[in-house]
């Protein structure tokens, strides 16, 4: 595994690693994490009133009876293309046994299987209105995280920037972490930003098969290049791939246009070139840069869809 931090965003990285991409792939290869060691924490389940389901300690509800408080960090999983709740629910429930007393998880539903063809706005809009209705029920949480996989991390990003409220206050000395006078960038849906960790996700849209002609000579080079940028259901045909930017909105409708940057909706920018900045009306930018920690991992090799 591989670390790379930039000397200007010290708290962005990007961390390359050769494990499936997929929530529930790394489970071929990591058995061990079903091996119980001592007596784990039960988890507790519920459906939440916006949409998915909402997942914490059983040991953490026991507290609060006891006068103890609920977990106060809110973590929110959000899955891919054709994805669901459910790809997120091992990961779910290792996150609440493992951190039992500090976390509450949120399994994002609103954007499920041919939903997630909508366009990454009209997710991101699900998925803002998702996450305002869990922190109006979960009204004692104080962080939020985001965890998301492929498409959902894109999905995320809009999201936030819709969520995001600019912060015009200095910490608390109550309130004050690891830094003094640490200052808030901002609140998304009125929590502490902490994590926002994404898997796989094409933060930089996608540019079909096109070979790259400076490595023609090295086969195993030129090999791996022709496997980024991938859509799933072309099967990894060469073919197919170079007319995806043409195609790909008869497949997955308006995230077709927005993967590719075809998109130029009432003449504007694509959306992913508009979301590395700030828009007059949602702040994506500010937005990502409110976190604590942002984190994109990537695999090194056999990521057919990246």
């Amino acid at each position: 595994m591989a670390t790379v931090t930039t000397d200007k965003e010290p708290n962005m990285r990007t961390i390359i690693v050769i494990f499936p991409a997929h929530p529930e792939a790394s489970l071929l290869l990591r058995p061990h994490l079903h091996e119980a060691k001592g007596k784990r924490p039960e988890v507790e389940k519920e459906p939440a009133r916006g949409g998915g389901e909402d997942v914490w300690s059983a040991q953490a509800e026991a507290e609060v009876a006891q006068g103890g408080g609920f977990p106060e960090h809110l973590v929110v999983m959000v899955n891919g293309l054709v994805g669901s709740a459910d790809d997120w629910k091992f990961a779910a429930e290792q996150f609440v046994r493992r951190m039992p007393e500090k976390v509450i998880v949120h399994r994002s539903q609103c954007n499920s299987a041919t939903q997630t063809f909508d366009g990454v706005d009209l997710m991101g809009e699900r998925l803002a209105n998702e996450v305002l209705s869990v922190v109006e029920q979960r009204r004692g949480v104080k962080k939020i995280s985001f965890v998301a996989h492929s498409l959902g991390g894109l999905v995320a990003r809009y999201a936030i920037g819709r969520l995001y409220e600019p912060n015009n206050k200095t910490k608390s000395s109550s309130e004050k972490s690891r830094d003094e006078g640490e200052r808030l960038e901002g609140f998304i849906a009125g929590l502490e930003p902490m994590n926002f960790i994404t898997f796989a996700s094409p933060h930089l849209g996608s540019s079909g098969n096109k070979q790259n002609k400076t490595f023609k000579f090295f086969s195993n080079v030129s090999l791996m290049f022709r496997f980024f940028h991938q859509l799933p259901f072309l099967c990894g045909l060469p073919f197919l791939e170079r007319r995806a930017s043409e195609t790909a909105h008869l497949l997955v409708g308006r995230t077709g246009k927005h993967l590719f940057l075809t998109d130029n909706d009432d003449g504007r920018r694509p959306l992913l070139l508009q979301m590395v900045d700030d828009c007059d009306d949602i702040k994506f930018r500010s937005a990502l840069r409110s976190f604590k920690r942002r984190v994109a991992y990537a695999n090194a090799n056999f990521d057919r869809i990246l």
